[in-house]
């Protein structure tokens, strides 16, 4: 008969990264986490010269009564719906708005060439929209420790 390990501390609604707190303040603790495509753990990743690996800090708020010190090591939590409204914003949302632009830019210009300039022009100011909106962005992405 099979038996299910039940983890009852595991959120299936939350994506977890294992970091060390490399800074602490008032208001944040400052997770350093190593970010990795999946090249980094592939078997022959040494065959192909792809390494993407990087230090990434994290700011988390304080809160609650869990006293954390520099050098702890401890695990962040991030709810998947803002991992989803990242990718959309960072990535789908774009992709959008280039296609859109590339479509309306060839019924107006009949020019590839300006109509794909312009597509690409496009995402200038888009992602300096959402660079001016990084301090309302980042109060919406909120970070826990566990």
């Amino acid at each position: 008969m099979n038996e299910y390990y039940q983890n009852t501390e595991c959120e299936v609604d939350s994506i977890t990264h294992n970091g060390i707190i490399k800074d602490i303040d008032d208001s944040y603790y400052y997770v350093s986490i190593i970010a990795q495509s999946a090249c980094v753990s592939c078997q022959v990743k040494g065959a192909c010269n792809v390494n993407d690996m990087q230090e990434e800090i994290i700011e988390v708020p304080v809160s609650g009564n869990r006293i954390y010190k520099v050098g702890d090591s401890v695990e962040i939590l991030m709810g998947k719906s803002m991992g989803k409204r990242a990718v959309f914003l960072g990535y789908i949302l774009p992709f959008i708005v280039l296609f859109a632009t590339l479509i309306i830019s060839l019924n107006i210009f009949d020019d590839e060439g300006i109509a794909g300039l312009l597509a690409f022009g496009i995402l200038i100011p888009y992602y300096f929209v959402l660079y001016l909106l990084k301090d309302k962005l980042r109060n919406s992405f909120e970070f826990r420790l566990r």
